[in-house]
């Protein structure tokens, strides 16, 4: 017994002195106020806060972790600040759903406690293992600030809530070996089984300005083996944070695939988000799993300008299986786009997105997104509107509802008026986010801008407009569709000071979206809820989530429009509109 504590002493001195030759520092993107971390939450400040998407009731939240369906209960794990609105404290708290709209906080899963994560239990992931049942991978920051792969198990596997957790004492499962970067080694995805009788796992890292995704392979789950090369790496994309990989059918556009999936009616997924920009990309292509590399189609971009799960503002994004519906549900964060002193002085910061279901879009050439079906249990009152024209310069309100808590589905026709659109030259060097800041909702194109007015004052002294601008293409003379997001009108409210932290974020995200206009229609559907706006244009093929804070459009003095600034006359086919419910339970518990 003595011996065997002397090894153990020895190991674990091994260890530490091998993880301080990898880190000089934690490279990680949220700004850190150490003053700010711990300042206590006097109280919560409700105006802008969400009504029916998951919040816990204050303090910072961001990465969703491991959302996972076991025994009944939906599992989110988030990273939460348990002191603060700012990041920091970081643990991973732990909520349980019946239905993905009601939910129940439970303690904490994860907090720092152990040699291996005294510096922070960070993102990472679930997988249910055979035998074993759900094991928790995480990525934790050691003493020397070295980002190490972890595991925790349930102390009851049989417990349906999974209330408690334990790390056991021969972690590490895996550490950074010399020719890595310690200090940007994270966020394990969930496991995967493979036909070769091993266990897989992808690790997001970079080597100078390289962003890398990490492969490892174990037989038993505990001893795990980094592949000979990276499964995929993309030079000038900077740090590969939260990567996820999954597979698509290319023939079923209806349901989900599991990770084990194989057969030759298949494309990947990759997705990383970017550490450098704050935004996440995605590519389709074909994995070897006797190779372990994964190659991109090259149909789209493989970075920066690549496509998106959501162009707006949206991070940290993570995927699971659903067994119960035999769907692929992705969740993501959205950060506040407030002040820093507003984020405290409201008590919370962050928020999950609706969660989403995702597939490969029958074209083959991009995945598409829809709110999940439960969600539609929270609508209300309902009003439509049918077959109206709207002129150049016409906004009709949509009356009836809560505008600032609402979903709305709208199906416009454009079929008449397409020759009259804008020419758009192929030789344009703007990207989307850029040609929506010079063509806005109020500048008058020939088809468009038409769209949604959210969370508006009548005289439009505030508004985010959603809306869809139609170009017509000189080299192909197809349509080609911008749509954007605009967040700059949405406030009246004034920047605290001239420091970033000072500044309210109101940028025009923009995507554009590959929709067949052979028949003239193109759908918007936006889940609006007082500081954010979805938006879902030609049913999911783009997506765009916006943060706002109006000062005078909230709550009963918001109203929504639907409008037209173009030149040619657009139809409205259909416009569905509900009021929204708040769900009977929303993290009531402990935190």
């Amino acid at each position: 017994m003595v011996v065997s504590n002397i090894v153990s002493v020895l190991l674990l001195f091994v260890l530490l002195n091998l993880s301080s030759n990898n880190i000089k520092g934690v490279e990680a993107f949220h700004h850190v106020y150490e003053n700010l971390q711990s300042q206590s939450v006097e109280a919560v400040n409700h105006l802008h806060r969400s009504a029916f998407h998951f919040q816990p009731p204050r303090h910072w939240i961001n990465d969703p972790n491991g959302p996972v369906y076991y025994k009944g209960f939906y599992h989110l794990f988030y990273q939460y600040n348990t002191k603060g609105a700012v990041w920091g404290n970081i643990v991973w708290a732990h909520s349980v759903s019946k239905d993905l709209v009601n939910w129940e906080a439970l303690e904490h899963a994860l907090y720092p406690s152990k040699w291996f994560d005294i510096k922070g239990t960070w993102s990472g992931s679930i997988t249910i293992v055979p035998g074993k049942g759900p094991i928790i991978l995480y990525t934790g920051v050691n003493q020397n600030e070295t980002q190490i792969q972890n595991y925790a198990i349930p102390k009851d596997p049989s417990d349906p809530y999974l209330r408690k957790w334990i790390k056991p004492d021969d972690n590490p499962l895996v550490m950074p070996d010399y020719t890595m970067n310690g200090s940007a080694f994270r966020d394990p995805t969930t496991a995967w089984f493979s036909e070769d009788g091993h266990w897989r796992t992808v690790v997001g890292s970079k080597r100078k300005n390289r962003g890398i995704a990490y492969i490892y392979r174990s037989r038993d789950f505990k001893h795990w083996v980094k592949a000979k090369h990276p499964v995929h790496s993309k030079e000038s994309t900077g740090m590969w944070e939260c990567p996820d990989f999954f597979p698509v059918s290319t023939t079923d556009f209806q349901n989900g695939l599991d990770l084990d999936y194989t057969g030759s009616n298949t494309k990947h997924v990759l997705k990383v988000s970017l550490d450098l920009t704050r935004f996440e990309y995605y590519t389709l292509g074909t994995y070897d799993p006797k190779k372990d590399r994964y190659v991109p189609n090259g149909d789209t971009p493989d970075g920066w300008d690549g496509l998106r799960f959501d162009y707006g503002n949206y991070y940290a994004s993570k995927t699971f299986f659903d067994y119960k519906k035999n769907r692929r549900i992705l969740w993501g964060w959205a950060n506040e786009s407030d002040t820093l002193e507003d984020d405290i002085s409201k008590g919370w910061a962050g928020l999950q997105v609706i969660p989403r279901t995702v597939l490969l879009d029958a074209n083959k050439k991009q995945l598409v997104f829809w709110p999940i079906e439960e969600i539609e249990s929270l609508r209300s009152n309902y009003v439509r509107m049918n077959n109206k024209n709207i002129t150049m310069g016409q906004r009709l309100e949509v009356e009836g509802i809560t505008p600032a808590q609402a979903d709305v589905e709208v199906t416009f026709n454009v079929g008449q008026c397409l020759e009259k659109a804008e020419a758009f030259d192929p030789s344009f060097t703007f990207k989307p986010f850029d040609l929506c800041k010079i063509k806005g909702s109020n500048v008058t194109g020939g088809v468009g801008p038409f769209g949604l007015i959210t969370l508006a004052t009548p005289d439009l002294e505030e508004y985010t407009p959603v809306f869809f601008r139609v170009f017509k293409d000189t080299s192909t003379y197809k349509p080609k569709v911008l749509m954007c997001s605009d967040a700059r009108p949405s406030s009246l409210k004034q920047d605290r000071g001239p420091l970033k932290q000072d500044r309210m974020y109101k940028p025009s995200f923009a995507g554009f979206v590959d929709v067949d206009l052979s028949d003239g229609r193109i759908s918007l559907r936006s889940l609006i809820d007082h500081s954010v706006v979805e938006s879902f244009g030609a049913l999911g093929k783009t997506v765009i989530t916006s943060r706002v804070y109006p000062v005078k459009a909230v709550k009963e003095n918001a109203h929504l429009y639907v409008f037209n600034n173009g030149t040619q006359t657009v139809n409205v086919e259909s416009l569905d509109a509900w009021s929204m419910e708040r769900p009977l339970k929303m993290n009531n518990g402990a935190l």
